[in-house]
């Protein structure tokens, strides 16, 4: 699955193995949104889904820095669990 446009949002929603796995997912993206002093929304849900939800709260809107975080998060993604 892509990322996608969703409630002014840049969304992707990852499965993982279990639900071990999608909090060790959720740890990881932890230190790339803080190196981007970015703050996305996680969300893990169904016990081994996390949705990652980007908007650059302060612009209101999505901006290169969530594209940015984006491209980041699906490379720790594809490195760690796929």
């Amino acid at each position: 699955m892509e990322w996608k446009t969703e409630n002014n949002c840049l969304t992707k929603e990852f499965v993982l193995k279990n639900f071990k796995e999608a909090v060790r997912f959720v740890n990881q993206v932890m230190p790339l949104a803080e190196a981007a002093d970015h703050h996305p929304d996680l969300l893990i849900h169904s016990y081994k889904k996390v949705k990652v939800m980007l908007m650059t709260h302060s612009e209101g809107k999505i901006t290169e820095k969530d594209h940015l975080l984006a491209r980041q998060i699906e490379a720790e993604f594809t490195k760690e669990f796929g």
